[in-house]
């Protein structure tokens, strides 16, 4: 798969062979959903948590006599009935991460970088090389590029100029290439990568 080659002052920079095994597959929303759904769960905080009866503060006093008083039968205020007692069947802080085999999760990126430029969503960027971090010049370059919500992978280190410029410009995120994942691609309308960053890709899936 060929495809044209941008700079970021939108001039053209030749063109790249783009490896068929990584960008020429068949979508499938399966896989891609296996994957996206592991990732969610990984990220999941599990810090939801309640007390139960053992745990609330009360006094552990029987609240009055057992028998004689025409009431149901109670020990102390820690019941679930009562207010400020325990809960009943609480949740408590537990991991919601699930395996997910390491073959599946390098076939659901390469179907992410597929399912890209299959739908012409792809660019190759030549370089992030910026002389200095101005947003202004970034934000300008973006705006006649037409980058609206995109993610730009990078190889194994991001230009420091252009992460500094990027960071302040809402619908641009920059990645290393080691943080490319399904999750992020899929969810921005234009996936940005350099030539560096295809070169890395291509080795960690390979």
């Amino acid at each position: 798969m060929k495809l044209d080659v941008i700079k970021l002052d939108g001039g053209k920079a030749g063109t790249i062979d783009l490896d068929e095994a990584l960008f020429g597959l068949e979508p499938r929303a399966d896989i891609l959903h296996r994957v996206v759904r592991w990732q969610r769960a990984k990220a999941q905080a599990g810090t939801h948590s309640a007390k139960t009866r053992s745990e609330v503060s009360y006094s552990t006093k029987k609240i009055y006599r057992q028998k004689g008083t025409g009431g149901a039968r109670h020990g102390d205020r820690k019941a679930p009935i009562f207010r400020h007692g325990g809960k009943y069947k609480v949740p408590t802080p537990r991991s919601h991460a699930h395996d997910l085999p390491k073959q599946v999760r390098a076939l659901g990126l390469k179907h992410a970088l597929s399912a890209k430029a299959g739908s012409g969503n792809l660019v190759i960027l030549d370089t992030l090389t910026m002389a200095e971090a101005k947003t202004a010049i970034l934000a300008k370059a973006a705006k006649e590029l037409g980058w609206k919500k995109v993610l730009i992978i990078d190889g194994a280190e991001v230009n420091e100029n252009f992460a500094r410029a990027a960071a302040n410009i809402e619908g641009i995120d920059v990645l290393p290439s080691m943080g490319a994942n399904v999750y992020d691609i899929l969810k921005r309308e234009t996936l940005i990568l350099t030539k560096a960053g295809v070169e890395a890709l291509e080795a960690r899936l390979k």
